[in-house]
Formats: C-alpha cells, structure tokens, sequence
C-alpha cells in the first residue's frame, strides 16, 4: 500500500483537524440507503436525525447544499415495484412519483427548526453551458446568502444522463449523484465535501466491508494513486446506482479543485457532526493540486460526442510529457462530434483517461487517422487535439 496514505491505526486527529477546522460551506450527499430502509420504505428517523445535524450546522454559520439521491426508490416504493425498473419511462415515472415525497419529508424536518429550503434539478446542461452555469451559481450563491439551505438533484425525469446508458461515443458531464456532488462543490467553491454512506469508508483489503467486522477504513488518504482505487470494489443493490468507484471518482474532482472530501457512515448517528468535530471517522481524502479552471472544466463538467482511441505511445506522450494528441497516435474514432466539441481520451483498454477539445470534426479526423505530420501538412493544424486543450482525468 502507498505509505504517504494513512492505516488504520494511525490516529489521524490532528490532520483532520487542521484540514476541517475552517469550514465555512459543505456540501453533504446523502445516498439511496441512507434514506431507506431495507424493505424501501422511507427511513424516517434516520432523516429526521440528519436534517437535525444539518440545521445544527446552519445555526454554527456553517453553509449547507444538500444533494440528495432517493427520489426513483421513493417512487419505486410508491409505486410498489419489488426491483429497480429497466424502462426509462418506468425510471422517469418514479423520479416524478418520490421526488415530491422526498421534498416533502425535507421540508416539514427542515421547517422544524425554521430553516427554509429550496429545490434545485439540474441538468448537465446546466454545467456544460457556461451562461447556465453562471445562472446557477448566482442563484445558489443568492439561496445560501438568504439563509436557504439548498436540496439538489438530477432532474430524473427530464434528462437522463443518470438513469440511462450512455451511447456510443457520448459521455456525460455526471453519472450520478456522487459525481453531481463533487461538481457542486468545486462550482460554488466548497469547502468540504462529505458523501453519506452505508460503510464506515474506504477499505485497504476487504470488497466487502459488511463481512470485516473488526477492521477499520483508512483515516486519511493523502493522494489517490492507482493503489487506492483498486480498493474500491463496486457494489450496487437494485435501489441504488453508485458504489465505492463512483465515490472515487467523484472525490477525484473535488480534491483537484482544492476541496477535501469524507467519506462516511451515514447511518450512524450524529456522523456529521462527528465529522465537523474532527473525529476519527469515515475516510479523509485530502485536496490535491488544483487543476486551472478550463481545464477541470474540460475533464469533469463538460459533455462528450465522441471518443478517439489512441496506441501506448501516445498515451505516454500526453500523460508523461504532457503533450499534444497527434493524429499518428490516434487509433479510432467513434460518434459524431464537430471541431469546437469535448471529446473522450481513451486507451487500448478502453478506459478514458482524458479529455480534449478536438481540433477537427469526426469526418476529417477519420480521415487523418495514423498519419504523420509530413502527411497533412495541408491541414488546418497539424495536431488533433492541443496540449493546452487535453485535461487529464487520472
């Protein structure tokens, strides 16, 4: 295991300390099973007990957006569906069914303490397109300047970024609500990140944490190296959609925007406020480098139309050496994107690892495939896709 990331046994309570200690806003996203109980029914204690950390939280100066999942097994449950339906239409049903129960239940707890809430389904236009982005921001900026503590969801029943499969060659800004958290937080400039969840954190030897009684998560995981993800043993139940993986992949966009992120129990009680305390729980990831702003929107808030392959020596050209993708190292092409548009990276293996504004559209680059610079010297560029235009994702 990586030595610079934290055991176990260390203690880990100083660093977090310093690392939690000047929280001013937090973004906290609570998950499917969080919100429910095995049997699909809304678990409602443990949601009151949650919405009564947050409104602690509020009434210490600290500012609160709340991305919730919850709403399609909500409508399930509504609904009487025994499993996660495979229609779309079925699934867009259900996100309009739980997503009124779901506001409902937050509203009356919240209304306890006198906090007003609002409600915010986004798209991932709304991310994508920078008139709309700025929109958003200055409206949750307004939302939390009033006092508002703001509830935020993909919009289920509109676009189906989430809920649908992808096709081919086109990637979407958010898979799902993890990864919907970290883009909040990194947009509005957050200072924590705090996913609730149905484990203790994340594991250094076990898949399935359920069956480790007595072992701990990781206190504090220092930079997410290739050691730690292969941690992440991906797991899904029939009312939920993301996993340990997904997690990962979501705190990857908040620590590259300079934000640390925790992962925790969510159905202890009490845990966030343990968390702000500096307790010992859950897993600390701490903030990294921060990537330049155009270029964490190009690897993490923008959409793609389409994918280029590339061999093992242009892989290594642009994640060693940080250069530009060159048509000789591309291997394939896949959808249809015109000159302007973001595209996938991926490798041999099909993993994307970047990101990049194509200097071409898909029927030229289809043409340029595997040929040499001295071969298009007549083109527009002489490169597929600039450096100062590829966004790492790793």
């Amino acid at each position: 295991m990586d030595t610079e990331n934290s055991t176990p046994s260390e203690a880990g309570a100083p660093e977090r300390g310093d690392a939690l200690d000047d929280v001013r806003t937090v973004v906290v996203k609570v998950g499917t099973n969080v919100l429910s109980r095995p049997d699909g029914d809304m678990a409602l204690g443990r949601i009151h007990g949650l919405i009564e950390n947050l409104a602690d939280l509020r009434r210490r100066g600290i500012r609160v957006i709340l991305v919730s999942s919850g709403a399609i097994s909500m409508g399930m449950n509504r609904l009487e569906f025994d499993k996660r339906p495979t229609s779309l239409q079925d699934k867009q049903a259900c996100a309009a069914i739980g997503q009124i129960q779901l506001m409902a239940v937050y509203q009356q707890g919240f209304d306890r303490y006198q906090l007003p809430t609002a409600q915010l389904l986004l798209t991932e236009d709304d991310f994508a397109s920078r008139t709309r982005y700025l929109n958003l921001r200055n409206t949750m900026f307004r939302l939390l300047d009033m006092g508002v503590l703001p509830i935020v969801n993909e919009n289920d029943s509109i676009s189906t970024s989430e809920i649908e499969e992808p096709g081919a060659g086109k990637g979407a800004v958010f898979g799902d609500n993890d990864e919907l958290s970290a883009l909040v937080a990194s947009k509005l400039d957050a200072d924590l990140l705090l996913l609730l969840t149905d484990v203790n954190g994340l594991y250094a030897s076990s898949p399935d944490p359920g069956n480790a009684e007595n072992e701990k998560p990781l206190s504090i995981v220092r930079e997410i190296t290739s050691e730690i993800t292969a941690m992440a043993a991906d797991s899904r139940d029939e009312r939920s959609r993301g996993g340990m993986a997904s997690k990962l992949q979501a705190i990857t966009i908040a620590v590259q925007s300079g934000i640390p992120a925790v992962i925790v129990n969510g159905l202890t009680a009490d845990v966030v406020r343990d968390v702000l305390a500096g307790e010992d729980v859950g897993t600390l990831f701490l903030p990294g480098k921060r990537l330049k702003s155009r270029k964490h929107w190009i690897a993490y808030a923008s959409s793609t139309t389409g994918l280029t392959e590339i061999n093992p020596g242009a892989r290594e050209a642009l994640v060693e050496r940080g250069s530009s993708l060159l048509f000789t190292g591309a291997v394939r092409i896949e959808g249809e994107f015109k000159r302007g548009d973001v595209i996938s990276i991926i490798d041999g293996d099909g993993q994307e690892f970047a990101r990049g504004i194509s200097n071409y559209d898909s029927l030229q680059a289809e043409a340029l495939l595997g040929k040499e610079l001295d071969e298009i010297a007549d083109a527009d560029f002489p490169e597929f896709i600039t450096r100062d235009n590829i966004a790492l994702k790793e």
